[in-house]
């Protein structure tokens, strides 16, 4: 499964999901800076099947019934490496399921 972190979410965390998990960061694929409804339609074209966030706002500047891909965000009561990392693996257990293209959470 190929994921795609959000430039919110810190790089290092790319390394804490499974060697089955095939994570690229916004910055590795170039499209830093890309607002998200362009990002998530490169996305869904590049072959990702995920995209992992922490942006709470997304869900409203999204429509979920438009979402070329699934979008998880990740809610932590910070968005440091530390904190995310314990949600890995729920976001794991998450995308082990029939995602459909919408909006998931995951938090502690």
């Amino acid at each position: 499964m190929k994921l795609l972190p959000d430039e919110s979410v810190p790089r290092r965390l790319a390394a804490s999901f499974p060697a089955t998990f095939d994570v690229h960061t916004v910055q590795q694929m170039g499209w830093a800076g890309t607002v998200n409804g362009t990002l998530l339609t490169l996305a869904a074209q590049d072959g990702f099947n995920t995209f992992i966030t922490v942006d709470r706002g997304i869900a409203h500047q999204q429509n979920p019934n438009d979402l070329p891909i699934p979008v998880v965000i990740m809610l932590a009561s910070r968005n440091r490496l530390t904190e995310l990392q314990p949600l890995v693996p729920k976001v794991v257990k998450a995308l082990s399921g029939d995602l459909q293209n919408s909006i998931y959470r995951v938090q502690e």
